[in-house]
C-alpha cells in the first residue's frame, strides 16, 4: 500500500503541472470566428506576465485567407454542412420569420495563425501539431515564412523551400505540419509579428494561453486575470475539467492511504497482544532474571531485541512479497476507480469532456507501482517502531513485579 501510494501521488504531481493548468484568454465575446468584440493587444496581455504562479503566455492571432487574398487553393470541400453555414443570412425577413438557409457556392476560407509561441502549440481540433518535414521558423521574428498543414501542402503541391501568396505577399514555406485533425491541416502558421503587420492588426491578439506552475493555483490566477483586465476578456480555465480527471486519482490515494494506517494499526495491536501473551507466559522466566539482579532494563532489553529480531526476519519476508503485490495491488485499485469514472461519466453531456476523461483513464492504466530504497527504509522503520513499542510496553507491566511473587504464583 505504501508503494501504490507513492505511485499514484507522483502521478497525480505530474498530471497536476501538465493538465488543468491552462488558462485561456480570449476577447470578450469572441468564440473561434463566430460572436464580435474587440481584439485584445499585445499591451493587455504582457500585465499578465507579471502575475504571481504564470510560468508562460502564449499569443496567437487568428484570420482568414479568402481567394482574394492568396493563391492557395482550399484543401477543404464544403460539402452540404458548409454550404448551409454560409447560406445563412441571419437576418430574419420583413414577416419575422426564420433566417434564410439558401445554399450558395462556398469556397471554405484557409485558417491563418500567427503565434508568439511554437513549443507547445495546439491545433483547433485538440491535439499536438506535429512536424513531418523541415522545422520550426522563430515566432519571435517578423519575416515571411510560414507551416503549413499537410493537406494544405498536398492539395497545393508545395514543399519545404517553395513560396506562395498571402496578404499580396511572397511567403516561403519553414515546415509542413500535421495535426491530426482536416481543419487544421488547412491551416497556415506564421509568426505573430508578422501576421500581424499583414493583416493590418499591428499588436492585435484573438487568443493568449497561460500556463500556471499548478492546477491549485488556477482559480486565483483566473481572478487575477479578470482584475486585470475587467470586461475586456473572456478567461477560461481547465480547472474543472481536468479536477475531474484527479478525482480518481485523490480516491486510490485516500484508499491507500486508509489500507497503510489499517495495516499498520493491525499490526500494532497483533503484535502488542502477541508480546503479551508471550511475555505474561514467562513471567517466571522474569521472576529467575531479576532473582540472581537482573534490572528492570535489562528484562524489556531481552523481550524488545527479541522482538525486533523477529520482525526483521518477517520484514525480509514482508518486502519480498510486497514487491511481487504492489503492482497488481496498483493496478487493481486503478482499473476499480476507472471503472466507476467511466460509469459516471456515460452520463456526462459534452464529447470534449468525455474525450479529456477518456485520455486521463488511459494515463491513468500506465501507472505503475515502484518500490524504492526509500519506501523499503519506511517500511522497515515503520515495523521496528511498531516491534518497539508492542514489546517494551508489555515487558515493562510485567517487569515491575517483586520475584518472591512471581516464584510464588508459578
Amino acid at each position: 500500500m505504501l508503494a501504490a501510494r507513492t505511485a499514484v501521488q507522483e502521478k497525480i504531481a505530474s498530471v497536476k503541472s501538465s493538465i488543468g493548468n491552462t488558462i485561456t484568454i480570449s476577447p470578450a465575446g469572441m468564440r473561434g470566428f463566430e460572436g464580435g468584440g474587440e481584439p485584445l493587444t499585445s499591451s493587455q496581455i504582457d500585465s499578465v506576465r507579471s502575475l504571481p504562479h504564470v510560468v508562460s503566455v502564449s499569443e496567437t492571432l487568428t484570420d482568414r485567407l479568402g481567394t482574394s487574398s492568396t493563391n492557395l487553393a482550399t484543401a477543404v470541400d464544403a460539402g452540404s454542412l458548409g454550404e448551409r453555414f454560409a447560406g445563412r443570412s441571419g437576418i430574419p425577413d420583413s414577416a419575422g420569420s426564420a433566417p434564410s438557409r439558401t445554399p450558395r457556392n462556398f469556397t471554405p476560407p484557409i485558417t491563418s495563425l500567427g503565434s508568439s509561441d511554437l513549443t507547445n502549440l495546439q491545433s483547433f481540433g485538440g491535439g499536438e501539431i506535429s512536424i513531418i518535414g523541415g522545422g520550426k521558423f522563430d515566432p519571435a521574428v517578423d519575416a515571411e515564412v510560414a507551416l503549413l498543414g499537410k493537406d494544405l501542402a498536398e492539395k497545393n503541391s508545395l514543399s519545404v523551400g517553395s513560396t506562395f501568396q498571402a496578404y499580396d505577399t511572397a511567403i516561403q514555406v519553414e515546415g509542413i505540419f500535421d495535426a491530426g485533425n482536416s481543419f487544421s491541416n488547412n491551416m497556415i502558421i506564421l509568426p505573430l509579428r508578422t501576421i500581424q503587420r499583414l493583416s493590418g492588426q499591428v499588436g492585435n491578439i484573438t487568443s493568449a494561453i497561460v500556463q500556471v506552475d499548478d492546477i491549485d493555483n488556477a482559480k486565483a490566477t483566473v481572478s487575477s486575470i479578470q482584475e486585470k483586465l475587467g470586461a475586456a476578456a473572456d478567461v477560461v480555465s481547465q480547472q474543472d475539467t481536468s479536477g475531474q480527471a484527479l478525482s480518481p486519482l485523490e480516491s486510490i490515494k485516500n484508499i491507500s492511504t486508509f489500507s497503510l494506517l489499517g495495516a499498520l494499526i493491525a499490526g500494532a495491536v497483533v503484535i502488542l497482544l502477541t508480546m503479551l501473551m508471550i511475555v505474561r507466559e514467562r513471567r517466571r522466566e522474569i521472576g529467575v532474571l531479576k532473582a540472581i539482579g537482573a534490572t528492570d532494563f535489562v528484562v524489556i532489553t531481552q523481550f524488545v531485541a527479541e522482538s525486533i529480531t523477529l520482525t526483521i526476519i518477517s520484514a525480509a519476508v514482508g518486502t519480498v512479497v510486497g514487491l511481487l503485490a504492489s503492482s497488481p495491488i496498483t493496478r487493481m485499485l486503478v482499473e476499480n476507480s476507472n471503472s466507476s469514472i467511466q460509469t459516471v461519466g456515460r452520463g456526462m453531456p459534452g464529447g470534449r469532456m468525455m474525450g479529456f476523461i477518456g485520455e486521463s483513464n488511459t494515463n491513468w492504466r500506465n501507472i505503475q507501482a515502484s518500490v524504492g530504497w526509500e519506501i523499503l527504509l519506511y517500511g522497515l522503520v515503520a515495523a521496528i517502531v511498531i516491534a518497539f513499542i508492542g514489546s517494551v510496553v508489555p515487558a515493562w507491566m510485567v517487569s515491575r513485579v517483586r520475584p518472591a511473587e512471581v516464584m510464588r504464583s508459578e
